[in-house]
């Protein structure tokens, strides 16, 4: 931060005395560490080797045999919140995050933003001598924002990192990312043929951004916030990699839970005594069908060779990415680095179980609500992780890699916010290898890396006066393993599902998320010792009545405190019907020109549900040599292009990446010249799964010169990405007929106009589905 000017000024420069320091911020304090965040996706306390799992980490292993592994670390039970949390280290609701920033609504706890009085530890890091970097997944910048036209204050840029590379959604195809670069889109580097994953982009890109810091101030600790897309969905990772687990998880999710519960106990995570909960632990009526688990002995021997392979792809993703976050550790290691760089390797919330009891081969069909086939399903098999599919395990697995707790993420059981935290600091750390028990949160990292940094989190920053920090740091237990927790409460919101936890007795009120309908005056709450009881399996309610009384009424406290209310276990129709939606041009009409590139879904033109035209302008060179993208939006999992191939106009429906693909193909050539093409649905009904039911015509000038009975997605093509784009397509296209990106040549295209209609039926719950399905 400026310093008060303590030069002197005189009417001659050469009886003035200069001072530079008080131009410039406060310089790092001598000694001062480097940190690396690694925040992973999805990921419960069960699946890493570090904490007895069967997912090889080598980095990680590497990093808790230098470091501390905390065995109580918990999180928000969601991607977006989780996160909001680490970059200001307040309570989500604090951050405008009660959920995942599709679900913003105008309330303070609920918008999606955070506001400034939250500054985030970039911001003040920056401030105080660090070099500052994001690299990976954000998801919580607006919706609204997504898209260029967006305002760019609630990008990394401007909440104090120097510098960003990653995405903006929940998720992203690992080998066609939609990738953003401090405030802009760009194309991703190279091809999966060419070697091409997310995981090893950012990677390069870290090690990249250190370099370059380094290379000039040598002497300039940094931050930086390493968020990949693992283990998020879709699972995808190199061949080899998922070979190495071929045939490991064949004994079927209880029979993993048999497994590591007494690894879990011999490595000192959890207490002797330690009891399994139940695969479907909530009252009947209060579960909801996509979060059920089918028991392994009920499934046929095809259903469990198909379910074995999804967890191979899980672990062979994890560990790829672990691998990545190797070759960073290398380099600080051998850059002489790594004894002071402060690591914090954690996941944001439990295992998922948006896969569905099923899984899926390709998760847009769970987007779209729409049924997948188990026999079209293992057709995949062979295939699955690769860049033809977009896989997710189903819930069988994030219970497994959730135990011994109930549920996973979502839920404010142990299932959804127990998550794996090791911090390695050699400089800073003594203890080697050892377990800490003390009970934190993640609103205890920002306290935690502020007080190692030795910089205090100041009253004022850019002119905000600022909220107080709610956590704690965890300091104090790095060379003491017998310090009592300096936590002492804790609450939990998810969905309208509420928990608290106090000095070592929490209570969980007993919902399932989106199944009520109000009254939370009359919901009865549970109580668990967890200082005995980590799994939560044993109910002292009725024991001790006014330890529940006491606990509630705390939490009630804690909600007035945090912006928690109000409370939102509304339908998934009623929620989505006060969404809000992409602002409509006046008539219904969206314009679009030349170079326009990836629009996000969210903002671009709305055609799913509803008649439509697209239209487009178009001038044909003299020798009808022009071939083509003119309109694309998606990818090969869900999409439509316009397109002219060997002089013909095309039109093309990826309808969810099910083949075959819809097409309509003009039967004459496109003439040398000017032209309006496009293509015309006429919504006529729904399909038994909401699909949109109508013809569609292709037309040249005013003739159609093909039409069809069609069919149009019920939900969302791409939820994080591919979006809408004119003269291309993205490097994941939207139809076969053609190779990546096929831009437009000989001719020009003037301008595409989408016109939608008024008859538009989008089944809400489906939206909602597809929103939550997507952190």
């Amino acid at each position: 931060m400026a310093r008060p000017f303590k030069g002197v000024i005189n009417l001659d420069v050469r009886d003035s005395v200069m001072d530079w320091d008080a131009f410039r911020d406060e310089p790092a304090p001598a000694g001062a560490p480097n940190v690396l965040v690694v925040l992973y996706d999805d990921t419960g306390l069960a699946a890493w080797s570090a904490y007895g799992g069967r997912i090889n980490m080598p980095t990680l292993d590497r990093l808790a045999a230098n470091g501390l592994t905390y065995s109580q670390w918990h999180t928000t039970a969601l991607c977006s919140p989780t996160r909001s949390c680490f970059l200001t280290g307040r309570n989500h609701h604090q951050n405008g995050f009660a959920q995942i920033a599709e679900g913003a609504q105008g309330f303070p706890g609920h918008t999606g933003m955070i506001p400034m009085e939250n500054a985030t530890m970039a911001e003040v890091l920056r401030e105080n001598g660090w070099n500052t970097f994001w690299v990976g997944k954000n998801h919580n910048v607006p919706l609204e924002d997504w898209a260029m036209g967006g305002s760019k204050k609630h990008w990394p840029l401007a909440r104090g990192f120097d510098r960003f590379y990653g995405f903006l959604g929940g998720e992203t195809n690992q080998w066609y990312p939609t990738l953003a670069e401090d405030n802009h889109y760009v194309e991703q580097p190279a091809t999966p043929e060419e070697g091409y994953h997310l995981s090893k982009d950012l990677a390069d890109k870290a090690l990249g951004f250190i370099r370059d810091s380094k290379q000039s101030h040598p002497d300039k600790p940094w931050y930086m916030w390493f968020c990949p897309g693992a283990n998020h969905a879709p699972h995808h990772a190199p061949q080899e990699y998922i070979d190495k687990y071929k045939g490991q998880f064949d004994d079927g999710y209880e029979a993993y839970r048999d497994w590591v519960l007494p690894r879990m106990v011999e490595r000192g995570i959890l207490p002797e005594g330690t009891e399994l909960t139940p695969i479907n632990p909530l009252p009947e009526g209060q579960m909801i069908a996509t979060d059920q688990v089918r028991p392994w002995d009920t499934l046929s021997a095809d259903e469990q060779r198909l379910f074995s392979r999804m967890a191979e792809v899980y672990a062979g993703f994890s560990e790829y990415t672990d691998a990545q976050v190797g070759r960073i550790v290398d380099y600080l290691e051998a850059s002489g680095q790594l004894e002071n760089t402060l690591i914090v390797y954690a996941a944001d919330n439990g295992a998922s179980g948006e896969g569905s009891p099923d899984g899926s081969v390709n998760e847009n069909k769970v987007f779209n609500a729409y049924p997948d086939d188990i026999a079209q399903n293992l057709t995949q098999l062979d295939e699955l992780g690769s860049p033809s599919t977009y896989n997710h395990y189903p819930t069988g697995w994030a219970v497994a890699f959730s135990t011994p707790f109930k549920m996973f993420k979502r839920y404010t059981y142990q299932g959804g916010v127990s998550d794996p935290l090791v911090i390695s600091w050699p400089a800073g750390i003594k203890a080697r290898g050892e377990v800490r028990d003390q009970y934190h949160h993640c609103t205890d990292i920002v306290p935690t890396i502020l007080e190692c940094c030795g910089v205090e989190f100041p009253d004022v920053v850019q002119g905000y006066e600022q909220s107080a920090l709610p956590g704690v740091s965890m300091r104090y237990s790095f060379d003491d393993a017998a310090a009592a927790t300096m936590k002492r409460i804790q609450y939990y919101e998810m969905f309208g599902t509420r928990a608290l936890w106090h000095e070592g007795w929490k209570v969980v009120a007993e919902r399932g998320p989106n199944l009520g309908a109000g009254r939370f005056d009359d919901e009865t709450w549970q109580l668990f010792n967890t200082d005995v009881d980590r799994a939560e399996a044993r109910d002292l309610a009725a024991e001790h009545p006014e330890k529940v009384k006491q606990l509630v009424d705390l939490w009630f406290v804690e909600a007035g405190k945090y912006d928690v209310l109000p409370l939102d276990d509304r339908t998934l129709a009623e929620l989505v019907a006060v969404m809000p939606e992409a602002m409509i041009p006046p008539g219904g009409v969206w314009r679009y020109y030349p170079g326009t590139t990836e629009v996000p879904e969210f903002v671009a033109a709305n055609t799913r549900g509803r008649s439509y035209k697209i239209l487009a302008e178009v001038e044909i060179g003299g020798n009808g040599g022009a071939e083509g993208v003119i309109f694309a939006q998606g990818a090969r999992f869900g999409g439509h292009s316009l397109f002219i191939k060997d002089h013909k106009l095309w039109y093309a429906y990826n309808f969810i990446g099910i083949p075959p693909e819809q097409q309509l193909v003009s039967g004459q050539e496109l003439a040398a010249g000017r032209h309006v093409v496009g293509v015309e649905f006429e919504k006529a009904s729904h399909g038994d799964h909401h699909e949109t039911l109508g013809v569609a015509k292709l037309y040249i000038d005013e003739e159609v010169v093909a039409e069809s009975e069609w069919k149009t997605q019920p939900g969302h093509f791409a939820l994080c990405g591919e979006g809408l784009t004119i003269g291309r397509d993205s490097s994941d296209p939207v139809s076969q007929e053609y190779p990546a990106g096929f831009a437009f040549s000989g001719g020009r295209i003037l301008e595409v106009e989408v016109n939608v209609g008024d008859d538009v039926y989008l089944d809400v719950e489906r939206e909602l589905a597809a929103a939550l399905a997507r952190d």
